[in-house]
């Protein structure tokens, strides 16, 4: 469970790098997506039969940075939206 948390950590952390302008999230917020990022991912590669969910594998890797920048993404223009 704490490999998972750390992971989660890494993967937000690499979403909010790779995702363009500034972020206002915070530290719980992009746990929390990097966590759904890391879920997503690896449901996607146990699915294409890489290994298990829990499993740290390449493909789950990169398939969690790619969903929790799309996630980071969504909860920034959710912000700006409801900020207007």
């Amino acid at each position: 469970m704490i490999g998972f948390i750390i992971a989660g950590l890494v993967i937000g952390a690499l979403a909010r790098l790779f995702t363009p302008g500034k972020q206002k999230l915070g530290l719980l917020a992009t746990l929390l997506l990097g966590l759904a990022g890391s879920v997503i991912g690896g449901v996607i590669a146990s699915v294409l039969g890489t290994g298990s969910i829990f499993e740290l594998n390449i493909l789950g890797f990169i398939v969690a940075v790619i969903s929790s920048v799309m996630l980071v993404g969504t909860a920034e223009s959710l912000a700006a939206k409801q900020k207007n």
